[in-house]
């Protein structure tokens, strides 16, 4: 493993093989947590489940908004069984307010998964965690570390933000591959305590080693990170054009039709004309091809149902 020795100056030497460095980076960094790290409900769970949904809640959603809904979320759905239970209509209708609406379907589906498989029980090991419905590479280590115990690296945005900082390619514009990154994060695992130590990381890059201004004298890695002070980097991503209409992404689009929906009484549809309307505030006959388009990428999703051709609800 490639480690570098950054100088007073905070310009980067040449790099070295050296074990020191990483020992300093783990012990400062959980020193750091043990004053700074962030309380958070889900933080100090064991149950895997609760975790889990702390999980998929937290999935480009900013931490305040699921604070204010984990626990409303979980006083409704307190186990997987309760969970696969459920409509998915009900399931839509208790995730409002988090967008995203997928995830609520997907949560659900991996609850009955779950049930029917599992005996009500996650699996432990991640390469199985990862066969459930909307879990990912990230959302399988993290419930394996979280939830489990087990040593493991766990990475988010966060993290792989920090870990290119300390160890940033030739081209000082750019971070590493998410790749290289994951093993980063694997060789910087301490021989025990993985999850404060994951923890760490990801508050590291949340409240001090932010994307656009990272506050580096606050950084209690700062003397061992070659980037420190430096201007943020870029990560190595393409831009992505999204689907959409007018400039606006068909995703604002499906979350209003979701939220439209959500007021209906339970089993109760509406004409799509009218949702229509509602969704749009300039809709014109030209747009009809799109927004029927737009109803039926929902249905496909499981999300609503489309009832002939003119009729629409929240999914059963």
């Amino acid at each position: 493993m490639i480690h570098y020795r950054a100088r007073k100056d905070n310009q980067m030497t040449k790099p070295v093989h050296r074990e020191n460095r990483k020992s300093k980076i783990i012990l400062s960094l959980l020193r750091w947590y043990r004053k700074h790290g962030r309380e958070l409900p889900w933080r100090n769970e064991k149950d895997p489940y609760r975790i889990l949904v702390s999980e998929v809640m937290l999935q480009q959603t900013q931490v305040a908004r699921v604070q204010a809904k984990y626990p409303e979320f979980l006083k409704k759905y307190p186990t997987f069984k309760k969970l696969a239970s459920a409509g998915t209509s009900d399931v839509v209708r208790a995730w409002r307010g988090m967008g995203y609406n997928n995830r609520a379907i997907r949560l659900h589906a991996l609850s009955q998964k779950v049930v029917r498989e599992h005996g009500a029980k996650l699996p432990h090991r991640i390469e199985d965690l990862r066969k459930l419905p909307g879990i990912g590479r990230y959302t399988a280590h993290a419930i394996a570390c979280f939830a489990f115990g087990q040593r493991v690296p766990v990475v988010d945005i966060n993290v792989f933000r920090v870990m290119g900082r300390l160890y940033p390619v030739n081209n000082k514009e750019t971070l590493h591959t998410p790749h290289i990154v994951w093993e980063l994060a694997s060789a910087h695992l301490p021989r025990s305590n993985a999850h404060d130590w994951n923890q760490a990381m990801m508050d590291l890059g949340s409240t001090i080693c932010t994307a656009a201004r990272p506050r580096c004298g606050s950084c209690p890695l700062k003397r061992y990170c070659p980037s420190a002070h430096a201007a943020p980097q870029k990560l190595l991503r393409r831009s992505r054009i999204e689907p959409g209409r007018n400039g606006i992404p068909n995703r604002i689009y499906r979350g209003k039709a979701i939220e439209v929906l959500r007021d209906l009484k339970a089993g109760a549809s509406m004409n799509s004309a009218s949702l229509a309307r509602k969704v749009v505030t300039d809709f014109t006959p030209r747009d009809r091809p799109w927004f029927r388009s737009l109803l039926q990428s929902l249905e496909r999703d499981g999300m609503v149902r489309l009832r002939g051709k003119t009729r629409i609800s929240l999914s059963d």
